[in-house]
């Protein structure tokens, strides 16, 4: 977790003050202006309206060049970023015909699939030719190609699970099982950082909520102990069934899940498991297995494991890995297998030559080697950043590093400075993260080399010194000399 230093978070704090401040001021004159001037159907109330709608036109419109950002080639290493521009101090922007050439840091490209393959891309070209861009087909109708069952046999095998459903989208996985799997008269307890599908997929389900801090074993027996004990509101009958839902790797955070020591607390009180390993499935553990190989935890004991196929393996779609009977529950009940159309066959054909590519089944080593060398990579980039002052959230093998921000001042000057110098990266803010919580997040891949690295670590080193982000004394600038030396 985060601890926001007082100093911080009141200059944070007056940031936001001044920008609400002056906006309330703008949009207070802009109504004596238009005063005369009706901007509303007749009869009919603003369609956008309150704080969501302020925040949007003063605080994010006068960044969203920061956010955003279309590209023009593969999400490799390096990518084509567009140049835009705006006429309207931002409000809207315009693409130009130029790119720039830039180092990506910000894609979840995690094992480098998201490029041209030597084994992958030959067949997924194939599987187009011969099965088209799309079924046009729900999986109950037309829509289920030997694909599509090939590709359910390898996830289960893969993850260790008897048997695994597919979907199209990822945050779909989410937001439509849960609520197939809980309704009313049963709990679910989701960690307080849990990702906004897993939210939504709660609030649908009709279940009762609740809330513990996030990666606390010992608060969610706590939250367990009280729940069970006071049963059903208002009934305070036993509840139904219980579920615990926690990711493997917190994408906003780069830390990885306490999962062992909650496994233990969700057995002694017979609650059930659900794993969301969006981003660790394909990126940690010795073969890409996720947090349970890397953590030492048997999939048996993890009920619900849930995955996506947007991150390490280069493509799109999610999936859901459990028992035999809860797969053919969710295959009948599951509106998302039922009504929405099935994978596209060049996605799934994808997918399948990622993972025979990690399991060594392409009759080569480039899955070992590609494991090991985000792990390096990973390791290598968090370490110094550290070393140059930076506050740098999450555990060691996540590829995912959240660099803190905090002063929304900060958020487009490191932006727009990094893509000055040809680094693409990610900076995320309210309603993404708290309000005084904003932050970059760098992802790393299998497909960046050290000089890559190095270029950007000594990119981040000179912003981070101009935008006044290294929060914590720098070690001897030994290694940022080295870095500078090899450049040159």
């Amino acid at each position: 977790m985060v601890r926001l230093p007082y100093t911080t978070a009141l200059t944070t704090l007056f940031s936001y003050g001044l920008l609400f401040a002056f906006g309330q001021l703008r949009d207070f004159f802009r109504k004596l202006i238009d005063w005369f001037k009706a901007k509303n159907v007749k009869g009919y109330a603003p369609i956008c309206l309150g704080l969501e709608d302020f925040y949007v036109r003063r605080l994010y419109l006068r960044i969203q060049d920061c956010f955003g950002r279309p590209i023009a080639s593969a999400p490799d290493a390096w990518f084509d970023v567009v140049e835009r521009y705006s006429n309207d101090s931002n409000k809207t922007l315009q693409c130009t015909s130029n790119t720039m050439r830039c180092l990506n840091l910000g894609s979840y490209n995690y094992l480098g699939f998201a490029a041209a393959d030597e084994y992958c891309t030959p067949l997924v070209i194939e599987s187009l030719k011969k099965y088209s861009p799309s079924t046009c087909s729900v999986r109950v109708d037309g829509g289920t190609t030997i694909l599509h069952t090939e590709l359910e046999e390898l996830v289960a095998r893969f993850v260790g699970k008897p048997a695994a459903i597919l979907f199209g989208m990822g945050y779909v996985t989410n937001s439509a099982i849960i609520p197939c799997l809980a309704g009313k008269g049963g709990l679910i307890i989701s960690d307080s950082l849990n990702h906004n599908s897993i939210v939504n997929g709660a609030r649908g389900s009709g279940a009762t909520v609740r809330v513990f801090q996030h990666n606390s074993p010992a608060h969610l027996e706590e939250v367990l102990r009280e729940q069970i004990a006071g049963g059903q509101p208002r009934t305070h009958r036993p509840w139904k069934k219980i579920i615990v839902i926690v990711e493997g790797i917190y994408s906003m955070e780069g830390e990885l899940c306490k999962l062992p020591e909650i496994i233990a607390v969700c057995k002694k009180y017979k609650a059930y498991t659900y794993l969301d390993e969006a981003h660790s499935i394909g990126a940690v553990g010795q073969s890409g297995r996720g947090v349970c190989e890397l953590l030492g935890v048997d999939p048996a004991d993890v009920d619900i494991m849930m995955g996506t196929f947007t991150k390490s393996f280069g493509s799109c779609g999610g999936y859901i890995a459990a028992s035999k009977e809860i797969i053919q529950h969710l295959k009948l009940s599951c509106p998302a297998h039922l009504y929405a159309t099935s994978m596209s066959p060049p996605a799934v054909q994808q997918v399948i030559s990622a993972i025979k590519v990690i399991l060594g089944e392409d009759g080569s080593n480039r899955g070992a080697q590609k494991l090991a060398r985000i792990r390096e990579n990973s390791n290598f980039f968090r370490s110094e950043l550290k070393k140059m002052g930076f506050e740098v959230l999450g555990d060691n093998d996540s590829p995912v590093m959240p660099i803190m921000l905090y002063n929304p001042a900060k958020i487009p000057a490191f932006s727009r400075e990094c893509l000055r110098q040809k680094v693409a990266v990610v900076t995320v803010a309210f309603p993404a993260t708290p309000l005084l919580l904003a932050r970059a997040r760098i992802c790393i891949s299998a497909s960046h080399t050290r000089e890559d690295l190095i270029k950007a670590l000594d990119v981040i080193s000179r912003v981070g010194d101009l935008v006044g982000i290294k929060y914590f004394p720098a070690e001897p600038p030994k290694i940022a000399e080295a870095c500078h030396d090899k450049l040159e």
